[in-house]
């Protein structure tokens, strides 16, 4: 009983203490840095179909298949360019409350860091597919390294802040006590270089850049 005693004694006193030993919240302020900069889009990504219309939906879906398969059989014979089948869709098309056809579309998605490999081959697959998008971005491992660089600048671009802030309240020095970072930017950038079957050829790509950006966010206590 005794020792039980003591023991609830000294807890509440160690708590008041802790609660002593802790500093107040005061002199915060919250600031925001940021650093951006051009990346080269180094990614081709490319989204092409192989489409079929007529009323019979057995033989569209065969001859949509037949497609595919020489698409993807083509795309696997070069290297450099990844391929895989996309959506499959079969849906009718009604006239006056009647379905009086059928459409059936596949998709093929291609993605390659050789542009020149890349457009070549969609230049061929146009012969028989259409392409439905195409877009140039920056690749994951570029836009690590991008990042990486650019948060290092983020946080100098941090610091320099809450040093100007630290001698124009004229105080001694600061903590940071609570700091965020983000990444944005560099969402795909749109081809418009579609083609007709008849006008089949490579497109022209210019991949251009993206601008990406890395934000630094965070509260500083004066001191």
């Amino acid at each position: 009983m005794r020792l039980a005693a003591v023991l609830l004694l000294v807890l509440p006193l160690a708590a008041l203490a802790h609660d002593e030993e802790r500093e107040p919240l005061f002199n915060l302020v919250s600031l925001s840095a940021q650093a951006e900069r051009e990346v080269a889009n180094d990614l081709l990504s490319a989204v092409l179909a192989a489409e079929a219309e007529g009323p019979d939906a057995a033989k569209l879906a065969a001859d949509v298949n037949r497609k595919m398969a020489r698409a993807l059989e083509a795309a696997q014979g070069v290297r450099s360019v990844r391929a895989r089948s996309g959506g499959y869709q079969t849906w009718p098309v009604s006239e006056k409350g009647r379905i009086v056809r059928w459409r059936v579309r596949q998709e093929l998605r291609l993605e390659s860091a050789d542009f020149a490999a890349a457009t070549a081959l969609i230049g061929r697959l146009q012969q028989e597919l259409v392409v439905a998008g195409l877009a140039a971005t920056v690749s994951d491992e570029a836009r690590r390294r991008a990042e990486n660089a650019l948060t290092a600048e983020a946080l100098a671009a941090f610091e320099e802040r809450a040093r100007v802030v630290r001698d124009a309240m004229k105080v001694k020095g600061y903590r940071v006590q609570a700091l965020q970072i983000g990444g944005g930017g560099g969402a795909p950038r749109p081809m418009l270089a579609m083609q007709s079957r008849a006008e089949a050829a490579a497109p022209a790509i210019e991949p251009g850049t993206s601008r990406l950006q890395v934000t630094v966010s965070g509260t500083i206590q004066l001191q």
